[in-house]
């Protein structure tokens, strides 16, 4: 099969198609051919040695994945070849075939599309576990999304809103900020040209967001936190900006707020019945048409390395996907 390798640490521009042995399913493991691989930042770290999971070389990155059973291993129940399924991999999603404890899979609805499915168990399980779960918004309170127009931040609006939210959509350009109002974004903010904290301010009429949602981190942190309500919630979700931001630890005490870390793998890992539940509320939520993910572009496995270069370019709006 032909698969995309790491093969020494650095950008995209390292990254080798390779044809390689196809994978054997051993106990307890599904065989899947790969129809559809989200891309998402940490692919972009993983191959520079800078995401906290740290494969040895060589390696396939590509994390999550969306396709058909093939075979299943000894022991495997509940899954038969032919059964549509997505599943989060960490490592080995950039190729046309992957062996997976059966475990990692969730069955994908027929009404649901591969390019779709692939894009949804990462930034839309995410911005579920951030938004729902550790932010607890509840209708009527006012959320600020940060990088609202990259894959989780427009997850995060889609489900702010779905959930009876206000939602504040920030980004850099008018051209992302239409792409969040076209998504039910109540207001916005370009943080690329005027003040965050003004914008903020004038947004929620001096109170401030009850839950910041945090996927990009650097100089927007401090600004924002802020600018956060009394008994806020700022959810870090990752750091995209390059830079982890230092806040002084007054602040949240003068607000009474709360900094919360969001790892939805590591959730993902060791909750898996409340990852499962979660999974079957984002499909009822699209089955319903409160969540609208957007793919925004497609490339073939040769076109990986521009994937990669385009994400960390911050070119992405939505999802994109690699089509094996």
């Amino acid at each position: 099969m032909r698969a995309i390798r790491c093969e020494e640490w650095g950008g995209p521009e390292t990254l080798r198609l390779r044809d390689i042995p196809d994978p054997v399913p051993q106990k307890g493991e599904v065989l899947i051919r790969i129809h559809a691989a989200g891309v998402n930042f940490p692919d972009v770290l993983i191959i520079q040695k800078k995401y906290q999971v740290q494969p040895e070389l060589p390696f396939t990155p590509g994390a999550e994945i969306a396709g058909e059973i093939e075979a299943v291993g000894e022991g495997v129940t509940g899954y038969k070849p032919g059964d549509r399924v997505l599943a989060l991999c960490s490592t080995g999603g950039f190729a046309e075939k992957i062996a997976l404890d059966a475990h990692r899979c969730v069955p994908i609805p027929d009404s649901v599309s591969f390019e779709v499915a692939a894009g949804l168990m990462l930034a839309f399980g995410t911005s579920h576990h951030a938004v729902v779960d550790r932010g607890e918004l509840k209708p009527g309170e006012t959320i600020l999304v940060l990088g609202a127009a990259g894959g989780v931040g427009l997850a995060a609006v889609d489900i702010a809103k779905a959930k009876g939210a206000r939602v504040i959509a920030a980004a850099s350009s008018e051209e992302k900020l239409e792409i969040c109002r076209a998504h039910g974004a109540d207001a916005t903010i370009n943080y690329g040209t005027g003040d965050l904290r003004a914008a903020i301010r004038e947004h929620t009429g001096g109170k401030g967001p009850d839950v910041i949602f945090d996927p990009v981190g650097g100089h927007l942190a401090e600004p924002a936190f802020r600018s956060i309500a009394w008994r806020g919630r700022y959810l870090v979700i990752g750091f995209a900006e390059g830079t982890i931001p230092s806040l002084p630890l007054n602040l949240p005490l003068l607000k009474g707020a709360s900094l919360v870390g969001v790892f939805w793998g590591e959730f993902a890992r060791r909750e898996p019945k409340n990852q499962i539940r979660m999974m079957e509320d984002l499909f009822a939520m699209l089955a319903r048409g409160e969540i609208r993910p957007l793919v925004s572009k497609t490339y073939s496995l040769d076109q990986t390395d521009e994937a990669l270069r385009d994400m960390a370019a911050r070119r992405v709006t939505g999802k994109i996907v690699i089509l094996p």
